[in-house]
């Protein structure tokens, strides 16, 4: 099966020290995008919670089918593991406080981490523990050199680079990249990667919120009709009046990943996806 292998200098060296640093942490954030809590799993979340406690928190709940978030939720707490959902813009993680006060362990301050692919949130949720004005502290005795700590009110937390898995099936990184968390130009380009997000838009019965948002309303057609129609809507012109298939593409996939088309769920607990089926 055809698979990307792609994984920067500073996603190895984030995963050594990581690996290194679990040890001393008293908890480990993963934070999951609430549209797909499977596909942006942390390729490191089952391996360091074998060494310190991983919690999941589901981002971006606001652009996800809120009965499809309740099922997650459900899901993780029938497998023993603690997970929330938030909307981080809206600041409000009161409900994951209060949980962490009685984490804290009684002679020092809560010691953490937070993981996850990239561009799932993790700056903005520790901008939400520790402030906006985190102030990075120095090394601390017996803990990994080289880390940068940021110290909140009884926390300090240690964030991390995004980390992909270098060796996912090629239809994985696809999907990621309708998210915003790989890149497009990687697998095929921005128009190969929109035509698949239109495709699947069509098998899961969300036709509608494309004919509602750009006025398009024959289902049947090609995708690639589809999208130069798309393109059009959208003024993605070059000279003679033609579409430019790639920036259509790119303008379509960031309509869907910033939830302008609507609330939209990638996938449901116990769904298995087509390239894992034999």
């Amino acid at each position: 099966m055809p698979r990307t292998v792609w994984f920067p200098g500073h996603m190895a060296k984030g995963k050594r020290k990581l690996e290194e640093l679990a040890k001393k942490l008293d908890i480990i954030f993963e934070l999951r995008d609430a549209r797909a809590p499977q596909l942006t799993s942390s390729p490191m979340a089952v391996q360091l919670s074998k060494i310190c406690p991983v919690y999941i928190v589901l981002t971006r709940a606001d652009l996800a089918e809120e009965g499809a978030t309740k099922a997650w939720l459900s899901f993780f707490a029938s497998q023993k593991s603690k997970a929330w959902a938030f909307n981080l813009l809206e600041g409000k993680i009161q409900s994951l406080r209060r949980d962490l006060t009685k984490m804290k362990p009684s002679h020092r301050e809560l010691r953490l981490a937070v993981v996850g692919i990239p561009n799932v949130g993790k700056s903005l949720f520790l901008n939400l523990l520790v402030g906006k004005k985190r102030a990075q502290v120095g090394g601390i005795p017996g803990v990994t050199k080289g880390v940068s700590w940021y110290k909140g009110q009884d926390i300090l937390a240690v964030d991390s680079p995004g980390i992909l898995d270098p060796h996912s099936h090629n239809e994985v990184h696809r999907r990621l990249a309708w998210l915003g968390s790989s890149k497009a130009q990687v697998i095929g380009g921005t128009d190969v990667v929109a035509l698949s997000l239109i495709e699947f838009l069509k098998e899961r019965g969300y036709w509608h919120l494309i004919e509602e948002k750009w006025n398009i309303e024959n289902e049947a057609e090609e995708s690639l009709i589809t999208l130069e129609k798309i393109g059009r809507r959208l003024g993605c012109l070059v000279s003679g009046g033609r579409v430019d298939f790639s920036l259509a593409g790119q303008r379509f996939l960031d309509t869907f990943s910033t939830g302008k088309l609507g609330r939209i769920t990638l996938e449901w607990p116990g769904e298995r996806y087509p390239w894992e089926i034999d």
